[in-house]
């Protein structure tokens, strides 16, 4: 992993924004996107740049099961107002949260990964070590897949609900098997509440304990960590 360890998360996207525009201007043309706090200020920096994605795809990571896309917590809306309002794909796949048939809509949207390749694909992570909704324990051969979400990652998202009793309790996700295929990753961990996951994603081993750790096996990804997310690394 190529580790980069900046002041704090404005610096932070600013290097992301960095990394994305480097794969942009080299041809990339499917951008996989994630959602939460995390890649705002890339977003914000992409937002502000002079890109045009007329003609790319986006992927995103998730979506809550059970959420309309217009709903104010839903990724759909997460996505539209931090980029896609501003800067609109020619085509942008979110999973459908409202398919009750969960089959179905694995089948679809990994027939979408398979049809748009990912040239980048940007990741957060929990503080429990997921990646996407990939949880704890989850099979690292699975593509898309419906998710039973961890009280942890219940509670961390609880900020975004009026209460915890609000926070859907599953979600579809795109699988690390997904993840493992795009050509390049991008991972941001921000604040000091992450250390511990990060310093194991880094530095411990590959296990499904900690689902972030298979990004070691990745030939192409970049870290961008600020102070405190990196405050546990032992090469820092």
């Amino acid at each position: 992993m190529n580790v980069i360890v900046v002041k704090d998360r404005q610096e932070g996207g600013q290097r992301g924004y960095q990394i994305f525009q480097a794969a942009y201007d080299k041809g990339a043309t499917v951008f996989g996107l994630a959602t939460g706090s995390t890649p705002v200020t890339t977003y914000d920096a992409i937002v502000a740049s002079d890109l045009d994605f007329s003609q790319m795809t986006s992927i995103n990571l998730d979506e809550y099961v059970g959420l309309a896309p217009d709903h104010e917590q839903s990724y759909h809306y997460f996505m539209q107002h931090h980029l896609f309002n501003k800067k609109p794909f020619a085509h942008s796949y979110v999973p459908n949260g409202l398919n009750a048939d969960a089959e179905d809509e694995m089948a679809r949207y990994n027939q979408i990964i398979a049809d748009n390749p990912i040239d980048l694909q940007i990741l957060g992570l929990g503080q429990n070590g997921h990646i996407g909704f990939n949880e704890p324990g989850t099979d690292p051969k699975l593509g898309t897949h419906k998710v039973e979400l961890t009280e942890s990652t219940i509670q961390a998202n609880a900020r975004f609900f009026d209460n915890a009793d609000e926070v859907p309790r599953y979600a579809y996700s795109m699988g690390i098997a997904s993840i493992m295929k795009s050509h390049q990753i991008l991972l941001e961990a921000f604040g000091e509440e992450k250390a511990d996951a990060v310093k194991a994603m880094i530095e411990g081993p590959v296990t499904p304990d900690l689902p972030a750790s298979y990004l070691q096996d990745h030939g192409n990804v970049t870290v961008i960590l600020d102070e405190g997310s990196a405050s546990k690394l032992s090469f820092k």
